[in-house]
């Protein structure tokens, strides 16, 4: 999983902190990591624990990706 930033290396807790989008995300797809209190697994490590399949996988990777070019740009144009 690439994803942009290098969250995927992150852990889920920071990230949906950071970005709360990558967690509405993740719960479209039945990854809980919302409601997680300990929040310690990996961004990219949470999504192929699931084993939702390739195209699932790369469904979210795109997702999530768009979601964070989205905010660059938006940052972007607020310069």
């Amino acid at each position: 999983m690439q994803l942009n930033k290098g969250i995927g290396t992150r852990q889920i807790k920071d990230v949906i902190e950071e970005y709360p989008e990558i967690g509405r995300i993740l719960d479209k797809y039945a990854i809980g990591c919302i409601k997680c209190s300990i929040g310690t697994c990996l961004l990219q490590d949470v999504v192929s624990v699931h084993m939702l399949g390739d195209a699932v996988e790369e469904q979210i990777e795109k997702e999530i990706n768009a979601y964070l070019v989205g905010l660059e740009e938006s940052e972007g144009c607020a310069a």
